[in-house]
This record gives C-alpha cells, sequence and structure tokens, in this order.
C-alpha cells in the first residue's frame, strides 16, 4: 500500500482505539450505512459543478467510509484493508484476459462486457443457479436500477432491433413504445382505474429510461439537472416577487408563469452563464 493509503489505515486505527474518539469508537456497519450513501451522492453532486477540488475533497470522504468499513471488518477478524486491495486487484486481472492474458485478442468494449459475464457466472460455479440480474443491489435508486436492468438484458439480445426505417439504433422503435404507453396511461386516468393507473405510469416511466438508454443519457443524473434547474428558477421568481412587495401565495398563477418565463429567458441570453444548460 502507498504510505498516504497506510497512514489512513493507522489512522482509523488510532481513531477506533482504546484512546480514540468515542464517536468513532461506537460506529457500526450499520450506523455507517447512510454515511456512505450520502458521500456517493455528494461525489456525484461535485462532479456534475464540475470543481475538481470539490471532487478531490469527496472522494477523499468515500475514502475514509471504505477504510472505516476495512477497519471494522479487521476487528471482527474478517478481513483487513490490504485484503481488499488484492482481492480487487486479483478479479480485474482475472475478468480482462484479453489485457493481462492474451494481448493479440482484440475485442470491442460490448464483447468485453459479454466475456466479464461470462467470467462471472464461472466464478459462481456450475452448481450455483444464476441469472443474468444476479448482483444488482435491491437498494439502488430506481431509475438507475432500472437502467441496469435494461442494459444487462440487452445483452444477451432481449433488446429492440434495429426498425425499418433505416435506425440502425432503433430508437423510433422505442419513442413509439413511450407513446404506446402514454397513450395507456391516458386511458386508464379517463377511466378513473386508479391501480391501472399506477401500473401504467410504472411502465411509462420504464420505457422513458429505456430510451435514456438508446440515446446514450444517464437518466438519474438527467433527473437531477432538470430538479436543480427547476429549484433554480423557483427561487429566482421569489426573489422576484419579494422585489414587488410580494409574496408567492399573492400572486397570481398567471403571474407567477411570467416571472417563471423572465427567468427562463435570462438563463437563456447568450450573457446568462447557465444558458449552455438550457
Amino acid at each position: 500500500m502507498s504510505s498516504e493509503f497506510s497512514r489512513l489505515v493507522k489512522i482509523l486505527e488510532q481513531l477506533r482505539g482504546e484512546q480514540g474518539c468515542p464517536w468513532d469508537k461506537e460506529q457500526t456497519r450499520d450506523s455507517l450505512k447512510p454515511f456512505l450513501v450520502e458521500e456517493v451522492y455528494e461525489i456525484l453532486e461535485a462532479m456534475e459543478q464540475p470543481d475538481p477540488a470539490k471532487i478531490k475533497e469527496e472522494l477523499g470522504d468515500l475514502f475514509l467510509q471504505i477504510v472505516f468499513h476495512c477497519q471494522i471488518a479487521k476487528e471482527r477478524k474478517e478481513f483487513d484493508a490490504e485484503a481488499v486491495l488484492t482481492a480487487c486487484i486479483e478479479k480485474l486481472i482475472r475478468r480482462h484476459p484479453h489485457v493481462f492474458g492474451n494481448r493479440n485478442e482484440m475485442m470491442t468494449a460490448q464483447e468485453v462486457l459479454h466475456r466479464w459475464e461470462d467470467l462471472k457466472r464461472q466464478e459462481r460455479g456450475p452448481n450455483e443457479e444464476t441469472s443474468l440480474l444476479d448482483g444488482l443491489p435491491k437498494t439502488l435508486p430506481a431509475l438507475l436500477q432500472a437502467y441496469r436492468v435494461q442494459e444487462r438484458v440487452s445483452r444477451v439480445g432481449f433488446d429492440w432491433p434495429a426498425d425499418e426505417v433505416g435506425d440502425k439504433s432503433g430508437i423510433t422503435s422505442v419513442l413509439a413504445k413511450v407513446q404506446e404507453e402514454l397513450n395507456e396511461l391516458e386511458d386508464a386516468i379517463q377511466h378513473n382505474q386508479k391501480d391501472q393507473a399506477r401500473r401504467e405510469l410504472g411502465d411509462l416511466l420504464f420505457s422513458l429510461v429505456n430510451l435514456a438508454r438508446f440515446m446514450k443519457v444517464d437518466p438519474e443524473g438527467t433527473l437531477r439537472e432538470t430538479t436543480a434547474r427547476f429549484m433554480r428558477r423557483f427561487k429566482e421568481i421569489n426573489r422576484l416577487a419579494k422585489q414587488q412587495g410580494k409574496s408567492l401565495e399573492q400572486l397570481s398563477l398567471d403571474e407567477m408563469d411570467l416571472l417563471w418565463e423572465q427567468v427562463k429567458q435570462k438563463e437563456s441570453s447568450p450573457q446568462s452563464p447557465d444558458a449552455s444548460n438550457q
């Protein structure tokens, strides 16, 4: 291990030791779960800004959480940080034979994915019942989970084929499916079929995630960007309302819509730093 990584490991040992920090000493795997998830989302937020200094800081915070869990495992005599690194390195080498084995074997990125799945199945052994969808965490955010499920089943050809109008990506078929699901949702709403409408809404969302996949767009990140943009604009119309000596509650919907359009136009102007995000 590098000197800095070893230093971090020793610091965690000290924090958890007899003369360490009371808070750090009482932490468990369960108590640390929220922090682990939070750090990952803070990294994503830093990447979207983007701010290299912030990304570096947040990656450091994630390192801390990982080493924290390694220290807990070491105390339980399960494994330590070095064992985690060794297992990671061995897996990378084992699952990249085209790089670390036969260097003359030329593979596309798609072929590499297929090889990766084959090697994973071999590692599990012939007696273990496996599925292409095994290993996907159930706690993934719903949009990301849908994206990963669709991504995996597409590897065995369970996907939209190229359509008949020359669209090699098949995206026209995906758009048609989105429209079909929207029509079914509208029909269920019109007939006041609440349970059916709920299922149709789920189908529509699943189809939209599929559309994002075909567009090579991250649906989770895209939705976060849209939500952030909405929040920014809403805060701005609140500020403009205060300039007029009014609260939002005192404005009519038409007046708020007018302010909203003013904010959008301002953001879209060439001078606006946010214009490139529209």
